[in-house]
């Protein structure tokens, strides 16, 4: 009776039955009868199932693909109800267009966009990176590098992940221009998802990666055939991609109803939970690669997902508009969403930085948070204590000041890394040109 209890179609039963009681509610449609408590346990369970489901899938699926390509696809699919809440409200907006209802939707989106990508970094790289070093001391993750003095502990990354890195920092450059158009127009989804589709063209030609031992789930499905273990993967990657849209939404909204329940105010819920319950299934699946001691396969999969939202997601919201409006135009956005758009590009742009040198140092991890966290606080507090016209004008004092520390330590640390950055970019052109076909190798680029 143990035995089976410990074969890894046990583990598979154990979370598929984590999503069924949502299954349930759902196809029944029995979601208005639930209060909002109930909605958010039942729901937050069916994504904690669905999520170790997706990080088997991706695990699977690197017998049969290159891993950054199964990464990137793992990505996608973690944060695809963030893109289903944003395009939501562009779409509400634009439906709307040149209402003040429109206008409301269009700053939500934008809100919705900066709340997510700045905690996927603020959040989510930190604290993986100090759970990381933390887990060091009970797994055999090589990834963790011990040194001597205060908080200097770091995490290596994989150097083939430079490609990610030189494609973020571009999308993070060309992101400090979109506010200066008055909206995310089309020239923006041209420039932002041509970025990403050429990032997948040259990973998608990468070589299958000779994978990592693995135990568990993903190594019994990888010993099946070739065609059975490809039928795992898709219905690993579909069941739980599935149960993650239909049960995030609701989630969400459970959230920030009891948010609102305990005086959170609507639009500083919009921005900050509801981020945080869409970008929870790819923490949690992260959590579990780290957790492995496969904090490499960790990070790449959150650097993909910066990168995806960094691009995607921005690039498509002016074409929801404009397909909602009946015409071609660019998403609008006030002065307060214009610089929400610029202190998420220069916390990209510290981040980067700090990852130049292919390591996050547990100092590092830790300026990211607490950056990240007393930003939120302080807004908070000036929005919960002070009229709407001061409230206004100083959080947005907030937001260009905290802009203005995270350029100055960005650029601070490029200038002291400028050979780190060299040579990955050097490693990003020797991989996109072996990917086209191109005479070029690795080795010219490694340190």
């Amino acid at each position: 009776m143990l035995g089976r209890l410990r074969h890894p179609l046990a583990a598979v039963g154990a979370t598929t039955a984590l999503t069924l009681p949502w299954l349930f509610v759902w196809a029944t449609g029995g979601t208005p009868g639930l209060s909002h408590l109930q909605t958010v346990a039942i729901t937050g369970v069916a994504v904690l199932g669905a999520s170790f489901m997706l990080a088997w899938g991706a695990e699977t699926a690197e017998e049969d693909v290159p891993r950054a390509f199964a990464l990137a696809v793992l990505a996608v699919l973690a944060v695809a109800p963030e893109y289903a809440v944003d395009a939501l409200y562009a779409w509400t907006a634009g439906a709307n267009a040149g209402t003040a209802r429109g206008a409301e939707a269009a700053n939500l989106a934008v809100a919705n966009m900066t709340g997510a990508n700045r905690i996927l970094i603020g959040l989510g790289w930190s604290a993986i990176a100090l759970f990381t070093v933390y887990r060091a001391g009970s797994s055999s993750d090589t990834a963790v590098s011990k040194e001597s003095g205060f908080l200097t502990s770091n995490v290596e990354l994989d150097h083939d992940i430079a490609t990610e890195i030189a494609f973020l920092l571009a999308a993070t450059a060309f992101a400090f221009f979109v506010p200066l158009g008055g909206g995310i127009g089309m020239l923006d989804t041209v420039v932002l998802v041509g970025l990403y589709v050429t990032y997948i063209a040259i990973i998608i030609r990468g070589e299958v990666d000779e994978t990592d031992e693995q135990v568990g789930v993903p190594a019994y499905f990888q010993s099946y055939s070739k065609g059975p273990r490809i039928a795992s993967v898709l219905f690993l990657f579909g069941y739980s991609g599935f149960m993650i849209y239909t049960a995030v939404h609701p989630f969400a909204h459970g959230l920030e109803s009891l948010g609102k329940a305990i005086g959170v105010p609507a639009f500083f819920m919009i921005q900050w939970i509801a981020p945080l319950a869409s970008e929870s299934p790819e923490l949690i699946v992260v959590a579990y690669l780290v957790n492995k001691a496969r904090s490499t396969a960790g990070f790449n999969a959150l650097i993909s997902s910066k990168l995806n939202q960094w691009t995607l997601l921005i690039g498509t919201l002016a074409v929801v508009y404009s397909i909602a409006s009946g015409q071609i135009g660019a998403l609008p956005f006030d002065e307060k969403q214009q610089a929400e758009i610029w202190i998420t590009a220069a916390q990209s742009f510290f981040a980067i930085a700090i990852l130049s040198n292919f390591e996050i140092s547990v100092r590092e991890a830790i300026a990211l948070l607490v950056l990240f966290a007393t930003q939120i606080i302080a807004e908070f507090y000036v929005i919960q204590t002070m009229a709407d016209a001061q409230a206004h004008e100083l959080s947005l004092l907030i937001l260009y000041a905290y802009t203005v520390v995270y350029l100055v330590l960005g650029a601070v640390l490029f200038f002291q890394r400028r050979r780190e950055v060299r040579a990955l970019f050097g490693r990003t052109i020797s991989t996109a040109r072996e990917a086209m076909g191109g005479q070029s190798s690795h080795a010219e680029h490694a340190d």
